[in-house]
C-alpha cells in the first residue's frame, strides 16, 4: 500500500525516530499509526532517537589488527557516562565494531554502520537496541586505519586514548619493538603532524605574526628580532610535529634522532581519544539542589 508523507511525518513527530524506520513502520503495520508507533517503543527505536540529542562523551577506543602485523583500525565508541562505557555490552559492541571495520574496510562510520556484525546484525540496528537497554544515548563518532609498509605499532592507553604507528624498516621484526614504542610515544604526547612539510603555510604564517609581535615588545634591533623569530618557530615546529619531539621514553633524543639510529622511517600516523573536542555540559548538582530547595520554599 501507499504510505503518505503526513503519515510519515506524525509517526515521526511521536517517535523522534528517522524517516525510513517510520516508512518501514508503516508499511509492516498496513498504515496504522498506533500499531507502528508500538512497534517501534517495542524495537527501541523511538527510545533510540529521543536519546539522540543527549551529550555522549565517555566511552572507549577499541583497536583491530591484521594477522601480518601491518593494517590496523582503531573505532571511537561514545555513551553518556564511564560506568556504562566498562559494561560488558558495551564493550562487545565497540570490539565487534573495530573487527567488522578491519574486516570490510568501511572508510566511514556511516559505511561501518550499515555493515553486518557478527550475529548477521546490521551494527547500526544493534547500536539502537543497545540504547534502549543501557538507557544512554550511544554513538560510533570516527575511525582511523592504517596500513603500513613494514609493521605498524599500536598502543591503547586504558580504553580512552588509541594510537597507530605505520614503520618502514627493513627487518620487520626489530622494528615491532620501536612501532610500539612511538605508537606510545604518539598516545602520550599527541603530535599534531609527522613532519613541518604536513603544517599548512597559513598555520605557520600566523604563528610567525604572533612570534613577530611578541618579539618586537622585548626591544630588540630589527635583526636580532628576525633571528629570535626563526629560532623560536623551529620550535614551535619541534613541539607539534612527531619527528621534532623528544622521545618520550628518552628526552635527550629527538624522534628524528631516533629514526635515523634505527634505519626506519614513519610513513603516518593516527591518534583517538575518547571525548576530545566534545564540549561537556557542566553539572552542578549542589547548586541545582538548592535552586529546587529554594523554589519549593517560596511563599505561593
Amino acid at each position: 500500500m501507499s504510505i503518505t508523507a503526513d503519515s510519515v511525518k506524525q509517526l515521526r513527530e511521536r517517535t523522534g525516530a528517522g524517516m525510513m524506520e517510520c516508512k518501514k513502520a508503516l508499511v509492516e503495520t498496513g498504515g496504522d499509526l498506533e500499531a507502528a508507533a508500538e512497534i517501534m517503543r517495542k524495537s527501541g527505536l523511538a527510545k533510540a532517537d529521543k536519546k539522540a540529542t543527549r551529550v555522549a562523551a565517555e566511552g572507549r577506543i577499541a583497536f583491530a589488527g591484521s594477522p601480518d602485523g601491518k593494517s590496523g583500525v582503531l573505532v571511537e565508541v561514545n555513551c553518556e557516562t564511564d560506568f556504562v562505557a566498562r559494561e560488558g555490552d558495551f564493550v562487545a559492541f565497540a570490539d565487534d565494531l573495530a573487527m567488522v571495520a578491519l574486516a570490510s574496510g568501511a572508510a566511514t562510520v556511516e559505511a561501518l554502520l550499515a555493515a553486518k556484525g557478527p550475529d548477521g546484525v546490521a551494527l547500526e540496528e544493534r547500536r539502537r537496541v543497545l540504547i534502549a537497554k543501557i538507557g544512554e544515548n550511544l554513538s560510533v563518532r570516527r575511525l582511523a586505519r592504517l596500513s603500513a609498509p613494514t609493521v605498524l605499532g599500536s598502543y591503547l592507553h586504558g580504553a580512552r586514548i588509541g594510537a597507530l604507528v605505520a614503520l618502514d624498516h627493513g627487518d620487520a621484526t626489530l622494528a615491532q619493538e620501536l612501532a610500539k614504542d612511538l605508537a606510545m610515544h604518539v598516545a602520550a604526547i599527541n603530535p599534531q603532524y609527522l613532519d613541518s612539510s604536513q603544517v599548512a603555510p597559513e598555520h605557520l604564517a600566523k604563528e610567525r605574526e604572533i612570534l613577530i609581535a611578541q618579539a618586537a615588545t622585548e626591544g630588540k634591533p630589527p635583526a636580532i628580532v628576525e633571528k629570535m623569530v626563526e629560532g623560536r618557530l623551529r620550535k614551535f615546529l619541534a613541539e607539534i610535529t612527531l619527528i621534532g619531539q623528544p622521545f618520550v621514553k628518552d628526552p635527550d633524543v629527538t624522534v628524528e634522532k631516533l629514526l635515523k639510529q634505527a634505519g626506519a622511517k614513519v610513513t603516518d600516523f593516527a591518534r583517538l581519544e575518547v571525548g576530545s573536542g566534545i564540549e561537556k555540559k557542566q553539572e552542578n548538582f549542589a547548586d541545582e539542589v538548592m535552586a529546587q530547595v529554594r523554589s519549593s520554599t517560596k511563599p505561593s
